[in-house]
C-alpha cells in the first residue's frame, strides 16, 4: 500500500510522468505466484528427470505445462492489471513453446530409435528403477551391458556406411548418447562398491559399455566432419532451419516482420552507415576509400599488456558521460562489482571480441597464438572499435541489465535476445546520437560495429533460409564490413555452432530499433525523461519489447494477443 501511495503521489506531483509509471507499481500477486509455482515445479522435475532426450522426461514436462495452461485458463484475465496481463500472455506463450519443443524432441527420438538406439529403453528402465533404490539382478545387468556393447560395435559399422543421416539427426543422436551415458553411469555409481553382487559382475561390462558409447558419439561426430568437407571450405557445419521455422520463431519473439522485410531493414540501416562512414573517411583525408580509413583505425591497437588499462579508461569515460547527461540510474553496487578476465585463445575462436555482464572478458592475443592471429586480434580490438562495445558489455548495457534483473521482478524469466542484445545495441545508437564519439576515428570505430549488426541480420537470415553457405557469410563480413578474416570466421562459427538461437544475431539491431522507437514514443514526445524511460525498462526485467511497450504505455494486451507493432522507421537522409 505504501508503494502504491508513493507511486500515485509521484504521478500527481510530476505531470510529465505518464500514468503508465504509476501502473508499474500496482500490486499484482496472482501471476507472479503462479509463475513462481511453475518454476519450482519445473526445477523439481529438472532434478528428478535428468536424463537428456529420454521420452519419460519430455512427456513429464509436457504434462506439467498442460496442467499450468489449465490454471491459466481458470484465471480471470480481465481482472488483471496491465503488467499481469503481460505476464499471462508471455507465460502462456512459453508453456506452449515448451510443449512444442518436446514434441520436436520426441519426433527426433522416434526417428532415430529403431535404427540407431534399439537398446535405449533397457538403460532408461535401469535408471528409473535406480532412483527408488530397487535391488538389481547384477548378473542380468552385466549381461545387458555386454549385449549393448556388442550391439554398438555393429551399429558403428553401419553408421560409417550410411550417407543419409543429416546434421540435425547427428546432433540429436549425440544428445541421446550423452543422456544414455549419464543414465548408465548413474546406475553404476549408485550400486558399485555397495552391492556385493553388482560390484562382482558389473564393473568390467560397464566400463566397456561407457567406452563404446563414447566411440559411438565420436562416430556420429565424424559424420559432421564429413558434412563440413562437403559443404564449403569454412569447415563450419550449422543447421539451417528454413524459412518456415524462422517465421514461426519471429512470431514467438513478437517480431511482426518477415525475414525478407528484416533484410530490407538491415540494408536501409547499412545505407545510412555507408554515408556516415564516407563522411568520416573524407575527414581523415582518405576520400571515398573508407576501407583505407578503416585500416588506419585498426592500426591504433594498443601494445600487448595494455588492453585492460585501455578498456578501463573507456569504461570511466562512458560512465562519466552517462552521469553528465543524467541518462540512467547507476547503482553504486553495479559500478563496484563487475570484474575483468582475459579470454582464452580457444574461446577467441568462437568469440574474437568481448563478452560482458558481471564478468567482462577481454579478447586480446596471448603468447600461444601465431603472428597472424595476434595481429588480427589486436587490430580487431583497437580502442576506437571498443568505444562502441565497453558500455555495451557493462553499463548501461549487459551488466546493468543483469544487475537489474537480479533486483526487480525476479519471477520473470521470459528471456529474449531482442531485449538483452537490443538494449545494449540501443545504447550504442543513443551514445552516438548524444555525441560520445569525439573524432572521425571514434565514429569509424562505432560505425564498424553498427555495420556489423546490419550484416548479422543479412548473413544469418540468408544462411537459415538456405541461400548462403558459411563461407559466403565469412566473405560478406570481410568484404562488406571490413572484418579481419580470422575474426569473421570466429563470428560465423559463433553464430551457427556456438549454441545461439537462429534469431540471436538478428536481435541486436532489431531489438535496438524497437527500444529506439519506444524512446521516440515516450521521451521525444515529452512523456518521460531519458532517465525515467531507461529506469522503467530495467525495472520490468527481460521481456519482448512489444510487451515492455504495453506496460509503459499502459496499453493492456488482449487475451488473444498477436504481435502487431510495426516499429521501424527508416533513418532520415542527411
Amino acid at each position: 500500500m505504501i508503494r502504491l501511495f508513493v507511486a500515485v503521489l509521484v504521478a500527481a506531483l510530476l505531470p510529465g510522468v505518464s500514468r503508465a509509471q504509476a501502473d508499474v507499481y500496482l500490486p499484482c500477486t496472482q501471476m507472479p505466484e503462479l509463475i513462481q509455482l511453475f518454476q519450482a515445479d519445473h526445477a523439481a522435475l529438472d532434478r528428478f528427470y535428468f536424463v537428456e532426450m529420454s521420452p519419460e522426461r519430455g512427456k513429464r514436462y509436457q504434462e506439467l505445462c498442460k496442467a499450468y495452461l489449465g490454471k491459466l485458463e481458470a484465471t480471470d484475465y480481465n481482472a488483471l492489471s496491465t503488467g499481469c496481463k503481460v505476464d499471462y500472455i508471455l507465460f502462456r506463450r512459453d508453456l506452449n513453446e515448451e510443449i512444442h519443443r518436446y514434441d520436436e524432441e520426441a519426433r527426433a527420438y522416434r526417428g532415430l530409435h529403431d535404427t540407431w538406439f534399439p537398446f535405449a529403453d533397457t538403460l532408461y528402465a535401469m535408471e528409473k528403477a535406480r532412483r527408488r533404490g530397487a535391488k538389481p539382478d547384477a548378473r542380468l545387468v552385466a549381461a545387458d551391458f555386454d549385449r549393448i556393447t556388442r550391439q554398438l560395435h555393429t551399429l558403428e559399422t553401419r553408421l560409417a556406411a550410411d550417407p543419409g543421416i543429416g546434421v540435425a539427426d547427428v546432433r540429436s543422436a549425440q544428445s541421446i548418447i550423452e543422456g544414455l551415458k549419464y543414465a548408465a553411469g548413474s546406475v553404476f555409481k549408485f550400486y558399485n562398491g555397495y552391492d556385493p553382487d553388482f560390484s562382482w559382475w558389473v564393473p568390467l561390462p560397464y566400463r566397456a559399455l561407457d567406452s563404446s558409447l563414447e566411440v559411438y558419439a565420436t562416430a556420429f561426430g565424424h559424420k559432421l566432419e564429413a558434412k563440413s568437407l562437403q559443404k564449403d571450405s569454412s569447415g563450419i557445419v550449422g543447421n539451417p532451419i528454413g524459412r518456415d521455422e524462422i517465421v514461426r520463431q519471429l512470431r514467438y519473439e513478437m517480431i511482426p516482420y518477415t525475414p525478407e522485410e528484416l533484410i530490407d531493414i538491415a540494408n536501409k540501416e547499412f545505407a545510412w552507415c555507408d554515408k556516415e562512414m564516407l563522411k568520416a573517411s573524407r575527414e581523415l583525408g582518405f576520400g571515398d576509400n573508407w576501407k583505407a580509413a578503416l585500416e588506419k583505425v585498426k592500426n591504433t591497437y594498443v601494445t600487448p599488456g595494455d588492453q585492460p588499462g585501455a578498456m578501463m579508461e573507456l569504461y570511466n569515460e562512458s560512465i562519466a558521460f552517462l552521469k553528465d547527461k543524467d541518462l540512467v540510474t547507476i547503482p553504486p553496487l553495479a559500478d563496484e562489482t563487475w570484474r575483468m578476465v582475459m579470454m582464452s585463445p580457444r574461446q577467441q575462436l568462437i568469440n574474437p571480441f568481448f563478452y560482458g555482464g558481471e564478468e567482462f572478458s577481454i579478447s586480446y592475443p596471448t603468447n600461444t597464438m601465431n603472428y597472424d592471429d595476434r595481429m588480427m586480434s589486436m587490430r580487431g580490438n583497437n580502442p576506437h572499435f571498443s568505444r562502441a562495445t565497453v558500455h555495451h558489455e557493462l553499463i548501461a548495457g549487459h551488466y546493468l541489465q543483469q544487475f537489474s534483473c537480479e533486483h526487480y521482478k525476479t519471477y520473470r524469466h521470459f528471456e529474449t535476445p531482442f531485449w538483452t542484445e537490443g538494449w545494449a545495441l540501443y545504447w550504442e545508437r543513443l551514445l552516438w546520437a548524444q555525441g560520445f564519439p569525439r573524432s572521425p576515428e571514434d565514429r569509424i570505430g562505432m560505425l564498424f560495429w553498427r555495420m556489423h549488426r546490419c550484416a548479422r541480420i543479412i548473413f544469418s537470415l540468408n544462411y537459415h533460409t538456405g541461400k548462403w553457405t558459411p563461407q559466403q557469410c565469412i566473405d560478406f563480413l570481410v568484404d562488406r564490413v571490413g572484418h579481419e578474416r580470422a575474426n569473421a570466421e570466429g563470428e560465423v562459427r559463433r553464430s551457427f555452432v556456438g549454441g545461439y538461437s537462429p534469431l540471436y544475431q538478428v536481435a541486436y539491431m532489431i531489438g535496438g530499433l524497437q527500444f529506439e522507437a519506444l524512446k521516440h514514443e515516450l521521451v521525444d514526445s515529452g512523456k518521460m525523461t531519458f532517465k525515467q524511460y531507461h529506469d522503467a525498462v530495467l525495472h520490468e526485467n527481460n521481456l519482448p519489447v512489444e510487451m515492455v511497450r504495453a506496460i509503459l504505455t499502459n496499453q493492456a494486451p488482449a487475451k488473444d494477443f498477436e504481435t502487431h507493432w510495426r516499429f521501424y522507421t527508416p533513418p532520415m537522409a542527411n
